[in-house]
């Protein structure tokens, strides 16, 4: 984990959160992840249909993006997710606990929308990181 970074899951006076961490600070260079989706690297759908298959997708294509800038997981200090149903909700959970351990969860929030670019597309998350140094 990050030294950089320190979490708050819960201040006085505000309710505790299960998925998701309050507040999350950190001090260093910042790293901002456009909303990834479900794409492979040759821009094909992964996973019609299928919200596990297209949150892996989604989290696998994060993780190359926070790569590229030096990051990974540990670095991220938010997660915001847009979904076209909140249905889908456990997936993503399911495919971040593959990647971020409970003890490490970012500050996070979730949007239910009408619609992505596509209508296949079921989701997209982007992500900010705190690199140190």
């Amino acid at each position: 984990m990050s030294d950089s970074i320190m979490r708050i899951p819960a201040p006085d006076g505000v309710a505790p959160a299960a998925q998701y961490t309050h507040v999350v600070t950190g001090t260093g260079r910042l790293v901002a992840v456009a909303g990834q989706l479900p794409l492979d690297e040759s821009g094909t759908l992964v996973g019609a249909g299928d919200p596990q298959a297209q949150a892996r997708q989604v989290f696998e294509n994060l993780r190359r993006c926070l790569a590229a800038a030096g990051a990974s997981f540990d670095d991220v200090v938010k997660l915001t997710f847009f979904v076209t149903d909140m249905a889908y909700m456990p997936a993503i959970r399911e495919a971040r606990a593959a990647h971020i351990p409970d003890d490490r969860l970012p500050a996070a929030s979730a949007v239910q929308v009408a619609g992505l670019v596509r209508p296949e597309f079921l989701m997209e998350i982007e992500a900010l990181a705190v690199v140190s140094g």
